[in-house]
């Protein structure tokens, strides 16, 4: 059982120990990591650290304790994604990831992201539905969607995304977009001989495009691909 469930269940318990720092990591010149009888505990900038007297070999009060975990790290869980969404836009997962990669603990994370989402600083309908619209010349639609997937959307936003924009006639013209790409590469399939016309056959399927169209703008016969 990791330190902080053990620590709940001792503490409405009223069985809680003493709690001794057995570790203190180095993880830059800022921050480090403290464990707590030999197991994780958390993170902490280094002024934190001197500000709660932590030092190896030292015992943690239960109220210091609390004060880390169930304030002062949710608080700078929230701080952290609220700077990261100053930048640019985040998804759920994109948020989450950067904060579990931070060591912020689960209870400080579920916090923060459900903080971010109530006032509507993290929506990934409007992420994926932005995303769309800007790629909607450059990409096709199954690239576009894989991206979204990659990002932790929702397949059946995505899809909900896709049927809406169909009914008002906003699709990508992916056969544009695949001779656009090919103009890019200087490639002119009316020269190019079968072995470049194989090779660009690959690259355009990587970008998602379906034997359809790759054999139009290619000017392929199908059993040639």
């Amino acid at each position: 059982m990791p330190f902080y469930a053990w620590f709940r269940v001792k503490s409405r318990l009223g069985q809680v120990e003493k709690m001794t720092i057995t570790g203190i990591e180095e993880m830059n010149h800022k921050k480090v990591r403290v464990y707590i009888d030999n197991e994780f505990a958390f993170v902490l900038y280094k002024g934190e650290l001197r500000s709660y007297q932590i030092k190896e070999g030292s015992e943690i009060k239960e109220a210091e304790y609390l004060e880390i975990t169930e304030k002062l790290l949710p608080k700078r869980a929230k701080l952290r994604c609220m700077n990261l969404l100053k930048a640019k836009s985040y998804t759920e997962k994109q948020l989450r990831d950067k904060l579990v990669q931070g060591e912020y603990r689960k209870e400080a994370i579920e916090e923060a992201i459900g903080y971010v989402k109530s006032y509507g600083y993290v929506d990934d309908r409007k992420y994926a539905e932005d995303f769309i619209t800007y790629h909607m010349e450059k990409k096709s639609r199954k690239k576009m969607e894989l991206d979204l997937y990659r990002k932790g959307i929702d397949r059946k936003i995505v899809q909900e995304i896709w049927e809406r924009l169909s009914e008002e006639g906003e699709e990508p013209d992916e056969l544009s977009i695949a001779r656009e790409l090919l103009r890019k590469k200087n490639f002119d399939p009316e020269m190019a001989g079968n072995k470049e016309k194989q090779k660009m056959s690959a690259f355009l399927y990587r970008k998602g495009f379906d034997i359809g169209i790759i054999r139009s703008v290619l000017l392929l016969d199908i059993t040639s691909i």
